[in-house]
């Protein structure tokens, strides 16, 4: 569900400053000649259900459940987020994720400071570390490189990031990339990620309502990647994106929550991508809802 949940157990964890809303920092200014001085990691599970996900097929009931093992953790040089998803647990005849659908999606996202690298302090303002970024999706199917938009996803992102200090919502994590498909082994694009955790409400039990959530944007895409459909629009777009924006109620071991995520082209599809004389295309662009309950390891 992105990366909106990458310093949850930090947070829970974390002394009563950063229940007071700070978030917890790592940056080469904290750093005292050890490097893995502010290590931590963390891990959680969560039971989801989506309700509407985007891109949806014209004949889907676009709702699904799902177990996801969140993790975690920085060490190091290296700060690390990742996820995997299982579909459709009870293996359910209904949903879109029935009839031999994808079961397993992974998402890894390593990214690898400048600043421990290199015993400098980079922060400049609003700027409080920086990073070498990478992205990784797999799974989602069998692969495919025919371009009729089967098949597991594979893609990578290479490029920058760093942690900003944004108004209100704090530290807020940022990255531009260069998208490499790994399936045609071609550059495809760019993307802008911003992620971030905000502690808003917090109650005498020390539990919290979080704000939470992210934006990944896609651009400079080739429409022409797909090819077109039966009415000769092309499958692909230039630009597209989603935008995640959750609350939750959270406690040192549990959380509930909402999220709404919005997608615009999801995955750089325009609507009706792949129409043709027998299939009525996918929709791309609309909300979609997800239900969360946590563990927290």
């Amino acid at each position: 569900m992105g990366l909106m949940m990458k310093k949850l157990n930090t947070l829970v964890l974390a002394s009563t400053v950063a229940l007071a809303g700070s978030a917890f920092t790592v940056s080469a200014a904290e750093q005292t000649g050890d490097i893995h001085a502010n290590d931590y990691n963390w891990m959680q599970f969560n039971i989801m259900y989506a309700i509407d996900e985007h891109p949806i097929a014209n004949e889907d009931e676009a709702t699904h459940n799902y177990l996801e093992m969140e993790f975690g953790g920085r060490s190091g040089f290296v700060d690390l987020y990742g996820y995997v998803d299982v579909f459709n647990l009870g293996n359910s005849d209904s949903g879109d994720k029935a009839d031999g659908a994808s079961k397993m999606f992974m998402k890894f996202a390593p990214r690898f400071s400048l600043d421990a690298i290199t015993g400098t302090d980079l922060s400049l303002g609003p700027v409080q570390e920086v990073y070498l970024s990478t992205l990784f999706n797999w799974g989602g199917g069998a692969i495919n490189t025919d371009g009729n938009g089967a098949g597991d996803v594979n893609m990578s992102f290479w490029g920058v990031g760093a942690d900003v200090m944004v108004p209100w919502l704090g530290k807020t994590g940022m990255n531009l990339y260069g998208a490499y498909d790994i399936n045609r082994k071609d550059w495809n694009g760019y993307q802008f990620s911003a992620n971030w955790f905000k502690p808003f409400v917090f109650f005498e039990d020390k539990s919290f309502l979080s704000f939470q959530g992210y934006v990944d944007y896609q651009f400079d895409m080739d429409e022409e990647y797909s090819g077109t459909n039966s009415d000769g629009d092309f499958n692909n777009t230039e630009h597209g994106g989603a935008a995640f924006f959750g609350l939750y109620y959270h406690t040192d071991r549990f959380a509930l929550g909402y999220g709404g995520k919005y997608f615009y082209h999801a995955y750089g599809l325009n609507d009706n991508a792949f129409k043709n004389e027998f299939w009525g295309g996918l929709d791309t662009t609309g909300w979609t809802h997800f239900l969360t309950a946590t563990y927290k390891i």
